[in-house]
């Protein structure tokens, strides 16, 4: 009898076929997804983890902003707001609120549970019959010209290939668009990446002292623990947890570059560390977090800005500010433009006007050279200045519902070769406009 040798290969399970495939299952691609499996195209749901929400539970933001201009004009709906509406059906979701930020900024915002938000994806997904596809990574993309046919994936049963006419890239660090050779955009002299945030739960506080206290005293007391090395910025940002006396606090600062695994790595250590400082100094100095204790980390750090992907239009900063209106617009904003500085402990925070909004053209989710791809989240196509306005979960659904859109519309419309700029802008905003978005 000859000894074969052992191998622990294994063969690819048999492959799938879908007419969408998103990459990313932060609230982006989870809306991407169920907007495309809405227009009736197959889709799979391609996720890391065991659970949807990406930043929105996994980093535990806690908080939708920017729904409205400051004068109070509407300019984020349609599945965005589904979300809150179900979040609020299991008691998750707080009221629609008008605060002062500690720079003196007015901002408006909903404050939710991020548990319960993992529930509410996974209602969405299962009711509108996207195939999810949780705890796997991206191996590979294989591509034809300008064409994407498919891609692997890691699963917990092996490697999967996954046949495909259009892919959807929501996965923020712009992954299967790296791996299908696209084109990015370099950062600018004097640019940064934004760094990354730990969020921290934290309670219970007594929210009636913490909410007397007036903008010019948080700014005051932020500004002492970061002089006093307690806090990694000037900030003392939170959101309320709507089940307790709990408040998700974001006042930590990571600069790394979270495409690079060793600094991710490292990140995640410090920035546990630079919640547990922020802890001490909450309980020590800041009026109601007398009787509070760290409770929680996020599962991951919160990250803002890596890879921007080169497409068909460059959205920039001057386009938001003017505003420019695009015969091609997909989706509406009013976030400032919101740049969180590597070092230092302030941010660079450009309010806008009070019924300033803006626009985001479709173009700037086309991929250059790739005719079957789209991508949407804070990956698009935008210079770094635009970045920090539209990269906000709220905007970063409303494009997600425009691309799951567009990509449905895109596979049923394809005879040959699917091509997503064959998808006419008049028709995605009409189908976007009956779905209740807002275009601006």
């Amino acid at each position: 009898m000859t000894d074969q040798p052992f191998s622990s290969a294994r063969p690819e399970a048999v492959p799938l076929d879908t007419d969408v495939l998103v990459c990313g299952g932060g609230v982006a691609g989870t809306i991407a997804a169920v907007a495309a499996a809405r227009q009736g195209a197959r889709v799979i749901l391609l996720e890391r983890y065991g659970f949807l929400g990406g930043n929105a539970t996994a980093g535990a933001v806690a908080q939708f902003n920017s729904w409205q201009t400051a004068n109070g004009r509407r300019v984020v709906a349609g599945l965005a707001q589904e979300v809150v509406d179900r979040l609020r059906e299991y008691g998750a979701a707080a009221a629609h609120q008008v605060f002062v930020m500690s720079t003196g900024h007015r901002m408006d915002r909903v404050e939710y549970a991020p548990e319960v938000l993992k529930l509410v994806l996974d209602d969405m997904v299962r009711d509108a019959g996207v195939q999810p596809l949780l705890h796997a990574s991206l191996l590979d993309v294989s591509r034809e010209g300008s064409r994407i046919d498919s891609v692997r994936v890691l699963t917990k049963g092996g490697v999967v290939r996954i046949r495909l006419r259009v892919l959807v890239d929501t996965s923020g660090d712009m992954d299967a668009m790296r791996q299908a050779g696209a084109q990015f955009l370099p950062l600018e002299d004097g640019e940064a990446l934004q760094p990354a945030t730990m969020m921290f739960r934290f309670g219970p506080i007594d929210f009636a002292r913490f909410d007397a206290l007036s903008p010019a005293e948080l700014a005051s007391l932020a500004r002492r623990g970061y002089e006093e090395k307690a806090l990694a910025r000037a900030a003392l940002h939170v959101a309320r947890d709507p089940y307790s006396a709990d408040g998700w606090f974001n006042i930590s600062r990571l600069a790394i570059d979270a495409t690079d695994a060793m600094a991710l790595g490292r990140a995640e250590i410090e920035g546990r560390r630079q919640a547990w400082n922020a802890a001490q100094y909450l309980r020590a100095h800041v009026p109601g977090c007398a009787s509070g204790r760290l409770l929680a980390f996020g599962t991951q750090v919160g990250v803002r800005e890596t890879r921007r992907v080169l497409g068909d239009h460059v959205l920039t900063a001057e386009e938001l500010l003017a505003p420019v209106e695009f015969d091609d617009a997909i989706a509406a904003g009013a976030y400032p433009i919101d740049i969180h500085p590597a070092a230092g402990g302030e941010l660079v925070y450009s309010a806008l006007g009070d019924d300033h909004a803006y626009q985001i053209p479709y173009r700037s989710l086309c991929p250059a050279g790739l005719d079957n791809a789209l991508v949407a989240g804070r990956g698009i196509s935008a210079t770094h200045q635009a970045l920090a306005a539209i990269r906000v979960m709220t905007i970063s659904m409303a494009v997600g519902q425009a691309a799951g859109t567009a990509a449905a519309m895109t596979a049923e419309g394809a005879s040959s070769g699917a091509d997503v700029r064959a998808v006419s802008a008049k028709s995605l905003r009409e189908a976007l406009r009956r779905d209740g978005a807002c275009l601006g």
